[in-house]
């Protein structure tokens, strides 16, 4: 069994007819035929039911091509994994990011990874911190960009910057007279949360009270701008982190929103990178964490120290958005 004819079937069942499978694989539809049937003696089992006018993989047929997929798969991953140990910086990186803060930092950031990094490509992924950790776990993505903490020793994390929390409040609100706020005075105000799967979500509990009121519970944005938008039609007030309140951001242009901060020590959020232990491209994500702090320096956002951060892996697995 040769990884050709592993290429012969899967091509097989992708187009369903021999001419076609024999055309996408660069070979004549007889070399098809003959490596098929080579195959099929050697497992001992018929791979596809054949017709005049198409081929369907048997159901035994079906487990094999999958499996076959897998193989090749794998040995793209290998071929790719020799390629960048060349060149770490050339090449797709698949990026995952929570969407709290995807909108308000990659805009600043794509800019600078295009300049610096041209022969990267970036592939990126919007999608709450339990689904992204799911899927770098899994190998669908190489790094994510996200809310700390995040616990599991099979990861390794990068602490890059801290990023204040601010309030966001109608413009006729009475707390928006006040220059700077404090934790105690959002104590029985409505503040607007995200729903469940948000980390930002139990971030603004534990600022704001460990209690969600009923009001809360029946009004949950799935989305920063729909809070935004919330805030802006007096249903409440919210929380933001800084990015997402900066100047020009966001859809409220009208001044309908007003921006506060809480007096210090303001709450923070802790940004950073994770990925999986052994991950053969460091070097890759190293000089992407040198970008993002050079781009949110002027955005206010507060790096970790003179430079980011490398965490110790926390044992445990769990998640915060």
């Amino acid at each position: 069994m040769t990884l050709q004819e592993l290429r012969y079937i899967v091509a097989l069942a992708d187009k369903g007819h021999f001419v076609r499978a024999a055309d996408a694989c660069h070979v004549g539809q007889p070399t098809l035929s003959t490596q098929l049937k080579k195959l099929e003696d050697y497992l001992g089992v018929t791979l596809f039911e054949r017709n005049k006018h198409q081929m369907r993989p048997t159901p035994i047929g079906e487990q094999i091509i999958e499996r076959a997929r897998r193989a090749l798969d794998v040995v793209d991953e290998i071929r790719e994994l020799a390629r960048r140990d060349h060149d770490p910086f050339n090449g797709p990186l698949r990026v995952g990011v929570i969407p709290t803060l995807g909108p308000y930092l990659i805009p600043h950031l794509l800019p600078a990874i295009r300049a610096e990094l041209p022969q990267m490509r970036l592939f990126l992924r919007e999608d709450l911190t339990v689904n992204l950790l799911e899927r770098l776990r899994q190998g669908e993505l190489d790094v994510l960009l996200l809310a700390l903490p995040v616990r599991g020793d099979d990861l390794d994390v990068l602490e890059l910057f801290s990023e204040p929390f601010v309030v966001a409040l109608p413009r006729d609100h009475a707390l928006a007279a006040r220059r700077q706020l404090t934790e105690a005075d959002l104590c029985g105000e409505n503040v607007l949360l995200l729903e469940e799967g948000h980390c930002m979500r139990e971030q603004a509990l534990s600022i704001c009270g460990a209690t969600p009121s009923d009001q809360r519970e029946e009004l949950k944005a799935t989305s920063i701008e729909t809070l935004r938008q919330m805030v802006a039609a007096g249903v409440g007030c919210t929380l933001l982190p800084e990015l997402a309140a900066a100047p020009g951001v966001g859809s409220i242009s009208n001044g309908m929103v007003t921006i506060r901060r809480f007096a210090a020590p303001e709450p923070v959020r802790k940004i950073g990178l994770a990925w999986r232990h052994r991950f053969p491209r460091e070097a890759t994500l190293h000089k992407l964490a040198e970008l993002i702090l050079a781009n949110v320096a002027p955005l206010g956002a507060t790096a970790a120290g003179s430079s980011a951060r490398r965490l110790r892996p926390q044992p445990s697995a769990a998640a915060a958005d």
